[in-house]
């Protein structure tokens, strides 16, 4: 499957999970305002931290090592054993540590004890998400992007319905619950799927220890938990720098502004996440992994740079639609963002080579200097710029990321050449 037919299936899935995030904040912009974006914001951070521990984060190193056992039953059987045992162990260790500590992860993320159920509920339900992320790494290593599409679509509609009818009812705190008890009911959809496709096996599910794959996977956990660890955390802290610099009124701008950047960005991210990593991951021939490169400008960067333009011009349009007049104020924080948004992805596809090939000690430390260098230019922009600083901060710290990974992939590919 090539990355036309790859992209369209994608988009097909990340439209259905857009459609259903953005009812989400539409419905607490309207009952809540701006304030209540901000902590629709915080609360999904939190999510998005304990999924990556509870998972343990190998669910990037299900996906490559997926995709190169294709066709070797027994290692890929002793891999995916050794990953659902170190998925169920880690859900189990996160969710005992979010029920010892729910009452000040409560007060630190919502600011109100009456919300400590909703962490209860998460504590919980952590385990059966993971469960699920770690079914749809199978069905992306192996490269069935019909399947990753359906799952995805069938859920975003149930969680929908779900979102629709808890905030209707009970305001912010049904739209949080309904984050959480829709993510938890995808397990339902992707087991079903799963079990109907011609490389499902039971065994797959057979908990076994394996200290050297569970080495291989955790060289990727430390990876992905420090990508999707880094990004929720420093979110909060900008939130919270921008509520005590400002207000939470102008951190709800900042959050509404970045959700937009977010959902319609999820259209590239999920096409760059279900084809290229695996495909990067199986190719060892030097000039078919610079042709996969070049075809990823060739067909994803026109489409960002469109959807970037559109926003722009549509921007006050976007806002009175995704949310209401409150956040028509945010409209200025637009351009920088954006301009953003384009060097993100850029990076983005240079930074898979990172992870296609395991670089283990570059990537984290890439992405411990480069997260703690925009909270540093958050620092020093918003007190000269005001709030659109933040802006300024994210945009300057991506044009440097741009030229590192960009580097970084070049060096690389000049080695192919001694071990191809």
């Amino acid at each position: 499957m090539g990355i036309v037919r790859a992209g369209a299936f994608s988009a097909v899935a990340a439209a259905a999970r857009l459609l259903s995030g953005l009812v989400v904040i539409k419905l607490v912009a309207l009952f809540v305002g701006p304030e209540g974006v901000a902590k629709l914001g915080q609360f999904i951070s939190l999510m998005s931290l304990l999924l990556v521990f509870a998972g343990g984060g190998i669910g990037t190193g299900i996906i490559k090592y997926t995709a190169e056992y294709h066709g070797d039953n027994e290692r890929l059987n002793n891999l995916l054993s050794a990953g659902i045992y170190y998925t169920l162990i880690t859900s189990c260790l996160t969710g005992v540590v979010v029920l010892i500590f729910s009452k000040p992860l409560t007060l630190w993320l919502l600011g109100d004890i009456h919300s400590q159920s909703l962490i209860w509920i998460l504590a919980v339900a952590q385990a059966l998400i993971a469960i699920h992320n770690y079914i749809v790494a199978i069905i992306n290593g192996f490269m069935d992007v019909r399947r990753v599409t359906l799952i995805h679509v069938i859920g975003s509609l149930v969680s929908l319905v779900i979102t629709a009818l808890l905030a209707y009812f009970f305001r912010l705190y049904g739209a949080l619950l309904a984050l959480v008890l829709g993510q938890a009911f995808l397990l339902v959809v992707s087991l079903h799927f799963f079990r109907h496709s011609s490389y499902f096996n039971w065994s797959f599910f057979y908990p076994r220890f394996d200290r050297y794959k569970i080495g291989l996977l955790v060289r990727f956990s430390s990876m992905t938990m420090i990508s999707a660890l880094l990004p929720p955390l420093v979110q909060i802290w900008v939130r919270n720098h921008l509520a005590n610099e400002f207000s939470w009124k102008e951190a709800g701008y900042w959050q509404a502004v970045s959700k937009v950047s977010d959902a319609y960005l999820l259209f590239i991210t999920m096409a760059i996440n279900v084809y290229y990593l695996p495909k990067l991951s199986s190719i060892r021939d030097r000039t078919q992994f610079s042709a996969e490169l070049r075809n990823a400008y060739r067909y994803i960067m026109p489409v960002v740079i469109v959807l970037a333009v559109a926003i722009f011009t549509l921007r006050e349009w976007i806002t009175l639609i995704l949310f209401s007049e409150d956040f028509i104020n945010a409209s200025y924080l637009y351009a920088p963002q954006l301009i953003g948004d384009v060097l993100k992805i850029s990076s983005y596809i240079f930074a898979y080579v990172m992870l296609a090939r395991a670089m283990t000690r570059t990537f984290l430390l890439s992405e411990l200097a480069f997260n703690m260098m925009y909270c540093g230019w958050v620092l020093v922009l918003t007190p000269r710029f005001g709030l659109i600083g933040s802006m300024y901060a994210f945009t300057l710290n991506y044009i440097l990321y741009l030229g590192f990974t960009f580097v970084v992939a070049e060096s690389y590919i000049k080695t192919m050449d001694k071990t191809v």
